[in-house]
């Protein structure tokens, strides 16, 4: 686990704790916390990709995804994956059209049997973002619902397969759109 890790659980409101990082011998890295209560202190055990899980349902983004956000230029975006198997990947938009599927030759490769090969497409519209479904077997879903093509607005939630995906447009996209 890296140092974000010990970062994140102190930003997780865990205070006084005792933090241990550990790699198991398949590489899989975890943190153990020992929380000091009054009945006795508790060890909690986490892996990195639940520590991920956990932050994404909190509506969480480490210090490391602040600055990502934070630096991308006008007319780009970032999507994080916040669900799926590749929980915390950050993937760039800074094309007029960024396709998604299982297909190798898609720019975003989502490789899960519940992603269809051409599955949808992320579309650059000025300084905004369109999501469309190319089609897919089970559908792209934007807030929880299934739809054909959505406009992005910030922190939407995004769902391709098992995959859920948060989008984060140029924070000086999102500047300029509330001061029109």
């Amino acid at each position: 686990m890296t140092n974000d890790a010990n970062s994140d659980v102190q930003n997780s409101g865990v205070q006084n704790s005792d933090v241990h990082k550990s790699a198991a011998p398949n590489g899989d890295h975890t943190a153990r916390i020992t929380i000091p209560t009054t009945t006795g202190d508790t060890t909690l055990s986490l892996t990195g990709e639940f520590a991920a899980q956990l932050a994404a349902l909190e509506g969480g983004v480490t210090s490391e995804e602040l600055e990502a956000i934070a630096a991308l230029p006008s007319g780009s975006a970032l999507l994080i994956v916040r669900r799926g198997p590749n929980s915390g990947a950050r993937f760039l938009l800074d094309t007029n059209v960024t396709t998604v599927g299982r297909h190798p030759n898609a720019d975003i490769f989502l490789d899960d049997v519940t992603v269809s090969r051409r599955h949808a497409e992320f579309s650059r519209h000025g300084r905004s973002f369109v999501v469309r479904d190319l089609g897919s077997l089970n559908g792209t879903y934007v807030g929880g619902a299934r739809v054909d093509e959505a406009l992005l607005d910030d922190g939407a939630e995004v769902q391709i397969g098992k995959f859920r995906l948060t989008f984060y447009p140029s924070r000086i996209d999102v500047v300029t759109a509330a001061g029109e």
